[in-house]
């Protein structure tokens, strides 16, 4: 009976991590919408940091929201090379 109870915990436990790692990739399969997200959440990004976060957001907030993810492109210091590592990362809603 005891090695039963054991297997069953060990299972339960499988179980319980496999269940949470479910969310934990559904967290990070999460896209950041560029017209709506605040500097932090840019950060979010891989290769945007604190000064290109601003950079988007003072974009957005001179010239109105954008209509593609390529527009991203328009702001200082998000180039294609930057832009080809996010572009899976971002929508425009």
């Amino acid at each position: 009976m005891d090695v039963i109870r054991k297997i069953s915990v060990i299972l339960i436990f499988v179980a319980l991590v496999s269940f949470v790692g479910g969310f934990a990739n559904a967290e990070s399969n999460a896209k950041v919408n560029i017209n709506t997200a605040t500097a932090e959440e840019l950060m979010s990004l891989k290769n945007i940091g604190k000064k290109k976060a601003e950079s988007i957001v003072k974009y957005r907030e001179e010239f109105g929201s954008f209509t593609t993810i390529e527009e991203l492109k328009n702001v200082k210091g998000v180039g294609d090379k930057i832009f080809n590592k996010i572009r899976d990362q971002i929508v425009v809603e």
